[in-house]
């Protein structure tokens, strides 16, 4: 092997990375420029309203599960470090002892499933089957992670935080919405952004017919 051809892997490797490491910054940056227009506390609840969840599903859609999921958590180191990043202008530890904290912990699974399935989904990328998985993700892992953290810093029933959850379904559902037609005409625009992979249970498939 010659040494030209031993120096270009780490250099298109250093591409990469760098490529990388900007997509994150950038998604991480989208996130937090989407708390800008502040935030809602309905009926006077615990975790307030904000766009900022639709920068999280647009994360993993377009980015993918590993870079979806380190900008979310880029965007948490800063919020831990003290920057006031998130909707409302919090910022500091102390937001992470507060009753959102299973909704940011879950904004990283959310956008992680988000992305895990986009992948899946690809090249075609059908709009029925992007809707529901993206509601998958950016909803039920969110709410799932959220609402049991809202029952116990705030100490109340399970039962009433879900309840009280309700009250961001429609406002999500619109953003599962969008998230899903902006991350098709990104995929159609720019192919190879997330490497499509296959689903599990099509391996499965394939290996059961081969030895068949």
């Amino acid at each position: 092997m010659s040494v030209a051809s031993t120096t270009a892997v780490p250099r298109s490797r250093t591409r990469t990375t760098a490529r990388d490491l900007a997509q994150i910054a950038v998604f991480a940056a989208l996130i937090a420029a989407l708390g800008l227009p502040g935030a809602l506390y309905p009926l006077g609840n615990t975790v307030p309203i904000t766009l900022q969840t639709l920068g999280v599903m647009l994360a993993g859609a377009i980015l993918g599960a590993r870079k979806g999921a380190l900008s979310v958590l880029l965007l948490l180191a800063l919020v831990a470090a003290g920057l006031p990043l998130l909707s409302g202008g919090r910022g500091g530890l102390a937001v992470f002892v507060g009753p959102s904290v299973g909704y940011l912990i879950g904004w990283v699974a959310g956008a992680a499933v988000i992305g895990w399935a986009t992948a899946r989904l690809l090249p075609r990328y059908r709009v029925l089957p992007a809707l529901g998985w993206t509601a998958i993700g950016g909803i039920g892992v969110v709410y799932l992670f959220g609402i049991p953290f809202v029952a116990a810093i705030a100490g109340i029933p399970l039962e009433a935080a879900a309840v009280g959850a309700l009250l961001y379904l429609p406002g999500d559902a619109i953003k599962v919405v969008i998230t899903v037609f902006v991350a098709k005409g990104v995929h159609r625009a720019w192919p190879g952004l997330i490497e499509p992979k296959t689903w599990p249970w099509t391996k499965r498939s394939v290996a059961a017919a081969e030895s068949a």
